[in-house]
């Protein structure tokens, strides 16, 4: 769990919500000076926190939960109550972010580095893909996995501050790639049976693909050749991030049972990113 610290840190200001916060009373303005105005709800001011304690890694946990079970309808092991809890997290590097005011956990991000890869005998995505084909990049490849925001909280500042601290942490730690799970529900925007996750495989494949030597087989297979692949269905919020992050389509999806998902493999390389994530520089 302690690999690879990291401090905790706030979001900076260009990466705060539209609204901007006031830090004291030194910068309020007069009253007379501000015409009034009808109050405008603010978003929540954001923190980013790698966890460093148990209570912390059980805080993501049950937001995993909640989303994964709650809304997902998935089945988990039933290790701890209301808790999301796989043979992985004892490995992972777990992100945070939290209301600032609330100190409740918003949104997570779990990441397993190259030598606790090794530790764990493979990564979750092993589990569902043979990935022969990504051994060469192994030793500076992360897998990221077990993403989710509370519900409350998807207006995309959660998913910025998650990705500003896994950018940083790549940079920190001079690791390369990324590869991760992003899952599409067997019924989704209407559509049930698995169609849907067969048409937007369909059409990614041909856009976002990557090199032929690089492809990943399931090992449960999601029977795409058995599905209508002509829906023109848009893709979850997760794989519509990853691909603008610069993601590929490493495979056909896998089927998992468990979150009664189709996960699609996906591979990111940090020299790949957006620029405001590549020319990101670590901090002293």
């Amino acid at each position: 769990m302690t690999e690879l610290l990291e401090p905790i840190f706030e979001m900076s200001h260009a990466e705060r919500s539209d609204t901007h916060w006031l830090d004291g009373p030194q910068h309020a303005p007069s009253v007379a000076a501000v015409p009034r105005r009808p109050v405008e709800r603010q978003r929540p001011r954001l923190v980013t926190q790698w966890a460093r304690h148990q209570d912390e890694v059980r805080a993501a946990q049950r937001l995993r939960h909640q989303v994964f079970a709650g809304e997902m309808g998935a089945r988990l092991p039933g290790t701890l109550p209301g808790h999301d809890i796989d043979r992985f997290d004892d490995y992972c590097e777990h992100l945070l972010v939290r209301d600032a005011a609330s100190e409740a956990v918003v949104g997570t991000y779990r990441v397993l580095t190259p030598s606790q890869a090794r530790r764990a005998g493979g990564t979750y995505t092993d589990t569902e893909f043979d990935l022969a084909a990504l051994d060469d990049l192994r030793p500076h490849m992360v897998e990221l996995g077990r993403s989710c925001v509370h519900a409350d909280h998807r207006h995309g500042g959660v998913i910025l501050a998650l990705w500003a601290a896994l950018t940083d942490f790549m940079h920190r730690n001079r690791l390369a790639s990324m590869i991760g799970c992003a899952s599409i529900p067997m019924q989704h925007n209407g559509i049930a049976g698995g169609h849907a996750a067969a048409s937007i495989w369909r059409r990614l494949s041909a856009s976002h693909p990557v090199p032929e030597g690089r492809r990943v087989q399931p090992r449960i297979a999601l029977p795409t050749e058995r599905l209508d692949t002509s829906f023109d269905v848009e893709a979850p919020a997760l794989v519509r991030g990853y691909l603008r992050m610069g993601a590929r389509l490493l495979g056909p999806p896998a089927w998992d049972p468990d979150f009664n998902v189709a996960d699609l493999p996906m591979l990111m390389h940090v020299e790949n990113l957006p620029e405001r994530y590549r020319s990101r520089q670590p901090r002293p």
